[in-house]
């Protein structure tokens, strides 16, 4: 199970693993900027495989916050892994923060346009639920600034209705006993 996996991949100590040559090099790399390069070790690799499939895993199910959990933890290992970011707009679209699915969509879509289709497919998808949304919103609040023409009918049925319900005078416990 992938939760096994896990378990076992992150209890695995990562110096130990230098010392066998399995692991990184000792020295730090540094790329253009002059920034340290953090460097991938083969059990980083599988780590985010395996989150990447559990995201995966989770959207299939309908579970969307764990799809967002997972997708999160596979993209802490890879940023550049096209799959699991639209898992991860995916999944916060069905949570509802549609703006921020549609931003993730549109930046890999720029990054990767081999699956342009795709992105484009999700993203009138969303955009068909934000506006049915919108729609629903409007609908609550017409007719919110005219209110005070309505108050004065309410109250009239308002009290219509308290004279009908007003109880029965009130009887004394030895009438009824």
């Amino acid at each position: 199970s992938y939760h096994e996996a896990l378990m076992y991949l992150l209890g695995l100590d990562k110096n130990a693993l230098q010392s066998i040559g399995v692991g990184p090099s000792a020295t730090p790399q540094k790329d253009k900027d002059g920034k340290e390069i953090k460097e991938k070790t083969e059990v980083d690799d599988i780590i985010e495989k395996i989150y990447a499939n559990m995201s995966a895993c989770h959207m299939k199910n309908g579970n969307w916050q764990r799809v967002l959990d997972t997708a999160q933890k596979a993209l802490d290992k890879n940023e550049n892994n096209y799959k699991v970011q639209f898992r991860k707009a995916k999944a916060l679209g069905e949570q509802g923060y549609i703006e921020k699915a549609v931003k993730i969509l549109e930046d890999i879509k720029g990054k990767n346009p081999s699956d342009a289709a795709i992105y484009d497919a999700e993203l009138s998808r969303l955009r068909v639920i934000d506006n049915e949304r919108d729609k629903a919103s409007k609908a609550k609040l017409k007719g919110f600034l005219n209110r005070e023409k309505k108050s004065d009918k309410t109250e009239e049925v308002v009290e219509d209705k308290l004279v009908a319900v007003q109880p029965p005078p009130s009887a004394t416990i030895e009438e009824v006993a």
